[in-house]
């Protein structure tokens, strides 16, 4: 368009400088006509850019790997003058996500709208937009732009696999619901109401209760054997292999809704496999009333104290969801620096694709204080070129730790079900 425009004012001026050179008549009415043409296309075009409405709605800002992510776009036209044509460019970095769009032949006062579905192929945080719509005037003389800066972020989780045949670690702490024991402690399972007796605390008392019946009314508890569950995610750069496969976008048109939708394949690295199982793991104990913290340093320390419940899932996910394997800090000074944070039967779930023997000395260390561990292993060397991990394999076994080996390409759960020791 602009060499077209270019073309359009050189015309005019050679045209221009021949009706003074000869004071021809004729010339001078093409001199006229051109500009009024050259005037009235620029009008067209900035009128045309300036009567657009865009409506953007997307229907939830958190997905999972594996499920859609939609989105609702509607241009309402409201000017006088008939659009040939509308460009709509999104900006949004959500991979394969392709909500640009052009719109054809579009009426006066007039409205048009569209859906996208996009599968989540990637962790992290996305933005979504900005957009610019462009347009111009019949004769393709002036392209107009405008650009509609408002953003919005979608996040979008790790993987998730469902792992029933994981064997959970036990350990002999206050709290939980794996041994339905009454207790004197105060845990934070209540199994039910009493009335008040004497010599009970009165931080038992359910004040609740006591106003509904017009007496004390206390708590009981129940005793559980299992543990605080501390999952750490080796993120140090150094020790992951693999690499992320560039898949080309599918049409994730209408007819997309009434195809059979291929399982989703995690990236084939040793970063996305640990995240995934870290993730799958945090749900899993916490769908049992776990008490479950994170530890991984990766651009960034994360550390998220145990606690249970939905809203630890959710931090959990969403930290997981942003974390890179960029870190320089290796597993056993991970454990090294954060093993104040480990109690006395608590249980730290150790997720790494390192060959080094050092971390499963660190794993030995802690667990001479009465802590329990537990080794997901990676063999990094299915995953591309890296050494063998037979090496940390057989320290495991040696020092009697339940380790899981996971090799790429195995499904999840069938990986997490078959522990070694």
């Amino acid at each position: 368009m602009m060499r077209r425009s270019r073309v359009a004012f050189l015309l005019l001026a050679i045209i221009l400088v021949a009706a003074l050179a000869t004071g021809r008549t004729l010339l001078f009415r093409l001199t006229y006509l051109l500009l009024a043409v050259i005037v009235l296309s620029f009008l067209w075009a900035w009128l045309n850019i300036r009567g657009v409405q865009l409506v953007r709605q997307t229907r939830s800002r958190r997905a999972h790997v594996g499920q859609w992510a939609e989105e609702q776009f509607s241009v309402r036209y409201s000017s006088f003058l008939p659009k040939l044509w509308l460009e709509v460019r999104d900006g949004s970095d959500l991979p394969g996500h392709r909500a640009s769009q052009v719109i054809s032949s579009l009426p006066p006062r007039s409205q048009r709208s569209w859906s996208v579905r996009t599968l989540c192929r990637r962790r992290g945080r996305f933005t979504l937009g900005p957009i610019t719509l462009a347009s111009g005037d019949p004769m393709g003389l002036f392209g107009m732009k405008r650009h509609l800066t408002a953003t919005s972020t979608m996040i979008v989780y790790p993987f998730l696999m469902d792992l029933p045949g994981f064997a959970p670690p036990v350990g002999q702490l206050t709290g939980g619901e794996a041994m339905r024991r009454r207790t004197h402690y105060i845990t934070t399972n209540v199994s039910g109401v009493r009335d008040y007796a004497p010599g009970d605390s009165f931080n038992r008392i359910h004040w609740l209760s006591t106003a509904r019946k017009g007496h004390l009314i206390v708590k009981e508890f129940e005793l559980d054997p299992t543990a605080d569950i501390w999952l750490v995610v080796d993120m140090e750069r150094d020790v992951q292999a693999g690499a992320e496969v560039e898949e080309v976008p599918e049409d994730m048109g209408p007819a997309m809704l009434w195809k059979p939708m291929r399982r989703i394949q995690i990236d084939p690295t040793t970063e996305e496999y640990g995240v995934a199982i870290a993730a799958s793991l945090a749900r899993h104990f916490l769908a049992q009333h776990r008490a479950v913290g994170l530890i991984t340093y990766g651009q960034t320390r994360e550390v998220l104290q145990v606690d249970r419940g939905d809203r630890q899932l959710t931090k959990i996910l969403e930290t997981l969801a942003v974390i890179r394997a960029q870190g320089r800090v290796s597993l056993e000074q991970v454990i090294a620096a954060e093993e104040r944070r480990f109690g006395r039967n608590t249980t730290v779930v150790a997720i790494t694709s390192s060959t080094s023997v050092e971390w499963v000395g660190a794993l030995r260390d802690i667990r001479r204080r009465g802590v329990g561990a537990l080794a997901v292993l990676l063999e990094a060397s299915t995953f591309g070129q890296a050494p063998s991990a037979m090496g940390a394999m057989s320290s495991l076994v040696a020092s009697d730790i339940p380790t899981y080996l996971v090799k790429n390409g195995a499904p999840l759960d069938a990986a997490l079900s078959q522990r070694i020791g």
